[in-house]
């Protein structure tokens, strides 16, 4: 474009690194830089209501597709709204480019309206954070935000666009981003010595993470495993690293008190730690989380992570994927035919007791099938006969997900996702984000009442932009994460269990998630019997367009001696 400003020029840049979608909400400072979307139509803008819709919806895009996300917010007061969810893209390793607008640098003297130092509000949450001070390298600028962000460890960068710059004449060159490639492999040696520190065990634990799915190391992973015989424990596992139908696959570790991940850590004689780091938990043991002497390999692009908490034996920064394929050849020929053969046994006792495991929770559901309110685990079964193989799952459901993940067990890459980092209420707005990705396809979102009210505009957003994905609500009128985990943190203390906090129930009114719905441009329905189930499943899945359950489930707190809803009287 001949005499063309920056705000033009940015939207070549895109294109030519292939980036088709903007997620965002527009704002004052940044509106000339939003009419000109209107001059790219092979550029589409999906607007949320609030900017933490805006990042979780990119946030999803940008997990489904690995490819850097462009997020536009305004000026400070958006960026403060977004900063929890670029938190959780930060946690979550998520390629987005968050720009906001300002005013101008113009203005810097002035402490005006909405002055804010963006910079300094973006940097604890991002890869990078910078400001374009010159208008000839605001598409340098932005080409190295963008392979930043997409550069493993992937994660969020910040650019601020003061309006001037935008505004002012751009004659640079639009060239493709330049990403440098990460494959890289130890050498030969040292991936010997992995295999000969780990070959003597006869209890061996893996625990991996996110980063083998960003490596695609899925089968990798499985084949060191099958040859070690080692159980598969999940950190910051919010993915499909490994199939959960896997006999290896034990589940995660915990994801809030260090004391349940122990239970496993301290009983393994030789440990690899692949793609994670050690332990995303929200109050961690700061010691003795391994025993004495044990061997521990630690494997993963992010230096950062490897060692960052406890010593390991041999650190590795390299790409799971191919140092996993080469730790599987190099195990395979150090390992006598007895610890093979020992391998193979510790794998069929794993299949065993899982097969019981699942067998007896299974009998367990079968008890309260019938009971109303419902049991999610009721639903979840009726679901899984009706959802297509490859639909895409954003579990958001908490203590609902283990209903959900027993009947629809996730088994393929890039089609299972958790949230991270902490963040509830990225459910609604993050499947949002994959049926963006993947139209094609089935998208289901399982959230919990209490996050979804964190995000519940995002239903909008599915309507204006006729986003069809579906969306579950598990209702139990509770934050009833919270009474489990003070269960907890009554007995560590020796405190005599009572009633559950007030602040802990969503009552006083009851949400009507449906009611909800329908004012926000969704169809929907609302169960609360067993009968209910297998229509309203019908009724979404053959609906042309976004649709929601308000599925009522039960709000019983497990081990508890007082009743769920029971709360001190206010004074």
């Amino acid at each position: 474009m001949s005499n063309r400003t920056g705000r033009f020029a940015i939207f070549e840049q895109l294109l030519a690194d292939d980036i088709h979608f903007m997620f965002g909400n527009p704002g004052t400072s940044e509106q000339g830089f939003l009419d000109s979307v209107e001059d790219f139509p092979d550029i589409r803008y999906i607007m949320g209501l609030q900017e933490t819709i805006a990042v979780a919806m990119a946030d999803g895009y940008a997990r489904v597709t690995k490819k850097p996300t462009i997020v536009q917010l305004h000026a400070g007061v958006g960026l403060g709204n977004g900063i929890g969810m670029m938190y959780q893209a930060m946690r979550g390793h998520a390629p987005l480019v968050v720009l906001a607008g300002e005013s101008g640098i113009r203005f810097d003297a002035m402490d005006a309206q909405m002055a804010a130092d963006l910079v300094a509000m973006a940097e604890p949450v991002t890869k990078w954070a910078t400001r374009v001070v010159d208008p000839g390298s605001l598409l340098r600028v932005l080409r190295r935000a963008i392979k930043m962000a997409a550069t493993p460890p992937m994660g969020p960068v910040f650019v601020c666009l003061p309006m001037d710059i935008l505004d002012a004449p751009n004659d640079e060159e639009v060239v493709p981003t330049s990403f440098p490639v990460t494959r890289v492999l130890p050498e030969a040696s040292l991936i010997a010595d992995a295999a000969r520190l780990l070959a003597g065990a006869q209890k061996p634990i893996i625990i991996m993470g996110d980063g083998v799915a960003a490596s695609y190391a899925q089968d990798e992973l499985a084949q060191v495993a099958e040859v070690w015989g080692a159980e598969v424990w999940g950190a910051d596992n919010s993915e499909v690293n490994m199939s959960y139908q896997h006999p290896l696959y034990k589940g995660s570790l915990g994801h809030m008190f260090g004391t349940s991940s122990s239970k496993v850590t301290t009983q393994a004689d030789a440990v690899l730690i692949v793609g994670t780091f050690v332990f995303p938990e929200v109050f961690p043991l700061l010691s003795n989380v391994f025993g004495k002497g044990v061997p521990i390999v630690h494997i993963d692009l992010d230096a950062y992570e490897i060692a960052k908490n406890f010593a390991v034996t041999l650190g590795l920064v390299a790409d799971p994927k191919l140092t996993l394929a080469a730790l599987a050849d190099a195990l395979n020929s150090t390992l006598t035919a007895a610890q093979k053969k020992a391998g193979q046994a510790r794998a069929a006792a794993s299949q065993k007791a899982k097969d019981q495991s699942h067998a007896a929770q299974v009998e367990k559901d079968h008890a309260v099938r019938d009971e109303v309110p419902l049991h999610a685990s009721r639903f979840m079964e009726e679901l899984a006969s009706h959802v297509p193989q490859d639909a895409l799952i954003f579990d958001d459901a908490l203590t609902c997900s283990p209903a959900l993940t027993r009947y629809l067990p996730p088994t393929l890459p890039d089609h299972f996702f958790q949230i991270r980092g902490g963040s509830l209420g990225l459910g609604i707005p993050g499947a949002l984000g994959l049926k963006v990705a993947h139209p094609e396809k089935t998208v289901i979102s399982v959230s919990g009442d209490g996050g979804s009210m964190y995000t519940i505009q995002a239903l909008w957003s599915a309507a204006h932009h006729k986003i069809a994905a579906k969306f579950i609500i598990c209702n139990n009128q509770s934050y009833l994460l919270l009474k489990e985990n003070i269960l907890q943190y009554w007995r560590e203390r020796g405190i005599e269990e009572h009633e559950f906090p007030h602040s802990f129930n969503l009552t006083d009114p009851v949400i009507d998630f449906a009611a909800l719905a329908n004012a926000l441009g969704v169809a929907s329905a609302r169960v609360e019997r067993p009968d209910e189930i297998g229509q309203a499943i019908q009724q979404m899945m053959e609906h042309d367009g976004p649709f929601l359950i308000d599925l009522v489930v039960t709000n019983e707190v497990a081990g508890a001696k007082v009743p769920a809803m029971a709360t001190r009287a206010k004074a």
